[in-house]
């Protein structure tokens, strides 16, 4: 297989590891069998552990010279770790497919942010995307937003849903960090925001609710949760991490981000396989994603170049 086919498939293989998230997540906190959601870990528990042990894994890709520290790090650090409690409290509260499609509007708000607040040219084809995603956002919110359930739980619905639009939100200033910082390792970042999460959460636990609290927060997860923390670490951000930067060695970004868009079209799959009551598609989900996934298409594909009536015909003898 040529490089380019090799990095092809680290790409694939990269985007189906990464769609494993909600598989671990449904398999932590719903009634599969298995005996994992018991107990019942938060969000947010599952939030610190992923971070953990994912940045943990991924300290053998750090070398020494790519360890630093920048203030805008500190910055990026506490972004990120706000966009993964959204992901995974809108993950494992509601449907799969709403949080990581809500997700992916994030390229929608880079391109605002940068056009509107950085000044950098705007486009024809980045407009269009940014209709496009912002429509698809739109119709998954409308179309799931409650209205014939009791007032409390009307609230949480609502609550999840406004965690999946924001999360694309924070994302998309994940990004923009990560973007200001290209100069740095990429691994040394990814480790930093991981490791800085789980250092965050729980700085934020001991203080708001005391040691002992933190203590009995740290520990409730069995031996058998502490195992699933560890393959998701290592087969949900470790390794597909490291076959994501060997795919970039040989791929452009624009195919890197076409390819990679099969986890948002996996991710719900797999929760749906566990949980096919609580992550059905639905007509707002199935439109909405179709908005965003094109949105994100038009978007990476990169224009195809004018063709001049002077210019010569092409010969393939």
């Amino acid at each position: 297989m040529s490089p380019a086919g090799n990095a092809r498939l680290c790409l694939v293989l990269a985007a189906v590891m990464w769609s494993l998230g909600s598989l671990f997540m449904r398999l932590l906190r719903e009634p599969t069998g298995l005996g994992w959601n018991d107990p019942l870990l938060t969000p947010v528990q599952i939030t610190f552990f992923r971070g953990l042990f994912g940045g943990l894994a991924l300290l053998s890709l750090v070398r020494r010279r790519d360890v630093c520290f920048r203030p805008m790090m500190g910055a990026m650090v506490l972004t990120f770790t706000l966009m993964s409690v959204l992901y995974l409290s809108a993950l494992g509260l509601g449907p799969a497919a709403n949080a990581i499609l809500l997700q992916n509007t994030a390229p929608v708000w880079v391109y605002l942010f940068t056009v509107l607040v950085l000044g950098e040219a705007a486009d024809r084809r980045g407009w269009q995307a940014v209709i496009l995603g912002g429509l698809g956002a739109v119709v998954i919110v409308a179309g799931n937003w409650p209205t014939d359930l009791p007032p409390d739980e009307q609230r949480s619905q609502v609550l999840i849903l406004l965690m999946g639009v924001g999360c694309g939100v924070v994302y998309a200033a994940v990004v923009l960090f990560l973007r200001q910082l290209k100069h740095h390792s990429p691994a040394w970042l990814i480790v930093l925001n991981l490791v800085g999460t789980a250092v965050t959460l729980a700085i934020f636990v001991l203080v708001s609710e005391g040691t002992s609290a933190f203590w009995l927060w740290v520990t409730q997860p069995t031996t058998s949760q502490l195992v699933i923390f560890v393959l998701y670490g290592v087969i949900q951000m470790a390794i597909p991490y490291w076959l994501f930067a060997r795919g970039l060695r040989h791929v452009s970004p624009q195919e890197a981000g076409i390819i990679t868009l099969i986890e948002p079209l996996l991710n719900p799959l797999w929760a749906y396989l566990i949980t096919p009551e609580k992550d059905a598609p639905t007509l707002p989900m199935l439109i909405g994603g179709g908005f965003i996934l094109t949105a994100l298409v038009w978007r990476y594909v990169a224009p195809a170049p004018r063709i001049h009536a002077t210019a010569p015909p092409r010969s393939d003898a």
